[in-house]
């Protein structure tokens, strides 16, 4: 699996701990760091979530892990990209739900919001669960005629 992960400022420390956590859970992804990194200075949010979103959009990356202050910022604009199915998780049910029934291919969580150990294990139930596909399949075809600019 080939992930990406990018943070702004307020999701740096967050962002390390899940990169750890990904080298042990999943040693044979591949996993791109977007950004931000290595310092506290104040960073935009969108100009992270739109690198990673782009990748998605194109199918470089199979999936993505945005974060910041609650996760929101990051997942407007990821959002803005085609094919790109971006989450706000704050509980392992959404977590769950947001993969079985809508696909969504991009997890973004709030450094301010969720304790590290809650996003991590987010974060794990939301690789883990597979898309069920058949019903939700026909509304996930919906959205990309949504998005292709066909409102019958």
């Amino acid at each position: 699996m080939n992930l990406g992960i990018a943070s702004d400022h307020a999701g740096l420390e967050l962002k390390s701990k899940i990169l750890e956590f990904l080298k042990e859970f999943i040693p044979s992804a591949k996993v791109i760091d977007y950004g931000m990194k290595g310092d506290y200075e104040v960073s935009d949010y969108p100009d992270y979530s739109k690198v990673l979103a782009k990748d998605i959009s194109s199918h470089r990356i199979e999936r993505g892990i945005l974060i910041c202050g609650t996760g929101i910022g990051m997942a407007i604009v990821a959002n803005k990209f085609p094919k790109v199915q971006a989450v706000v998780v704050g509980d392992e049910y959404t977590a769950k739900m947001s993969r079985s029934h809508n696909d969504s291919n991009v997890i973004c969580l709030g450094a301010r919001v969720t304790h590290w150990e809650r996003a991590i294990e987010f974060v794990k139930i939301w690789l883990n669960t597979p898309f069920e596909k058949g019903r939700h399949q026909n509304r996930i075809d919906k959205i990309r005629t949504i998005e292709l600019g066909i409102h019958a």
